[in-house]
């Protein structure tokens, strides 16, 4: 009883996850990620402070 107690959380979840996945529209989190990491590199290179041209 312990084992089905203790994962029925994990498993109902997993089934809950499954059934939004395939009757409703949920976006493609790895696609968001890559946008979110591009668009944070674009702005990081836009708001850079320009290299100091000292010869050091």
């Amino acid at each position: 009883m312990g084992i089905i107690k203790s994962s029925f959380s994990f498993i109902a979840g997993t089934v809950c996850g499954i059934y939004i996945a395939q009757n409703y529209d949920v976006p493609n989190i790895k696609k968001l990620a890559s946008t979110g990491l591009f668009m944070a590199k674009l702005m990081e290179e836009k708001y850079r402070k320009p290299k100091s041209k000292d010869g050091d």
